[in-house]
């Protein structure tokens, strides 16, 4: 996003991933760039108006009169799938608020628990994430790089992190008390401000506003979960908060409790549990359940998926209509 009143700069930097380098070195072959070594770079190309360098520790440079195009319109849509540009300051007033971002992960896996995270940013913590490449987890297929993430956002000063991982025999007791995946996860958020809410001594300045994504059609199910100490501050619920750097961070923090412990579930298990709801995860379901009985697979499944009633042999329950869903459900 190019602002007029703003003169774009010749430079720009960020830090890649693999899959990203990979998409990148790809595309401007593609795009008939001439590719030359550079000491310590992965790969450096240019075209007329652009030079761009990728070094080993996965920081990439782009210079030229071209970049700001370069950046707007193949970094961003294309390699990054996210709109940066360098002038969030700018753009978003509110980029470098003190603030607390809440997200979670695991909601939609069969296996596994369901974890949400909040951290607390401040201006000093966004700048120091500038170039790091923290971004939505969702875009992140690696868990090397999630966990790197992890311990980065854990580790900067200033930023105040909880996480809130409710195991499987826990989720299925909520769920059949709640009966709804969506107020499971407005406990899970609000339990989470709360825990932030009482660290609130370590954050300077103090947050002015909590974000989370809005996954219930009602904005009320959370607002009505929060606990003494969230209700005194403002709550702020949209749709693809992770476009927000601190709901980011806290999708990275709640994925890598995630992967932690399905891998535990796992060795606890000796069975490998896939991630998602897909083929792979019915026959796992199916053989846990044959080999193991209901009271193995309650211990690692979320048991309101349909997944839980094909591999018990169980008709599963009719389907709801989109338009009456107050809750939330698994495949």
């Amino acid at each position: 996003m190019l602002v007029p009143t703003l003169k774009p700069t010749s430079t720009y930097t960020c830090a890649l991933d693999d899959e990203q380098a990979a998409r990148l070195e790809a595309l401007l072959r593609e795009r008939g760039w001439e590719f030359r070594k550079v000491p310590h770079a992965r790969f450096a190309a240019a075209s007329p108006s652009v030079n761009v360098v990728l070094y080993t520790s996965g920081k990439l440079v782009a210079q030229g009169k071209g970049a700001p195009e370069f950046w707007e319109f193949t970094m961003e849509p294309v390699v990054l799938m996210q709109a940066r540009m360098g002038y969030e300051a700018q753009v978003n007033p509110g980029w470098l608020d003190a603030r607390l971002g809440v997200d979670e992960s695991g909601k939609g896996d069969f296996f596994g628990p369901l974890c949400v995270a909040g951290v607390y940013v401040n201006g000093a913590v966004v700048e120091a994430w500038k170039d790091s490449g923290v971004r939505d987890s969702k875009h992140i297929s690696s868990d090397k790089v999630i966990a790197r993430l992890a311990a980065l956002i854990s580790g900067t000063p200033g930023c105040v992190q909880s996480v809130v991982a409710i195991g499987n025999e826990a989720y299925n007791r909520l769920h059949a008390k709640l009966g709804s995946v969506n107020r499971i996860l407005a406990w899970g958020h609000a339990r989470v401000i709360e825990n932030l809410m009482g660290q609130k001594h370590r954050m300077i300045p103090p947050p002015i506003r909590a974000i989370s994504d809005q996954f219930a059609s009602d904005k009320a199910t959370v607002a009505r979960a929060l606990m003494e100490m969230g209700r005194q501050i403002e709550l702020v619920q949209r749709h693809k908060a992770e476009a927000d750097i601190a709901v980011a961070a806290a999708s990275i923090l709640a994925r890598h409790e995630f992967v932690s412990r399905l891998a535990a579930l796992e060795q606890q298990a000796g069975v490998k549990l896939p991630k998602g709801a897909s083929a792979a995860v019915d026959a796992a379901a199916v053989d846990l359940f044959q080999n193991q009985g209901l009271a193995g697979l309650s211990k690692v499944a979320k048991m309101h998926f349909r997944t839980s009633y094909r591999a018990q042999g169980l008709p599963e329950p009719p389907k709801i209509p989109w338009r009456a869903k107050t809750g939330g459900g698994g495949p």
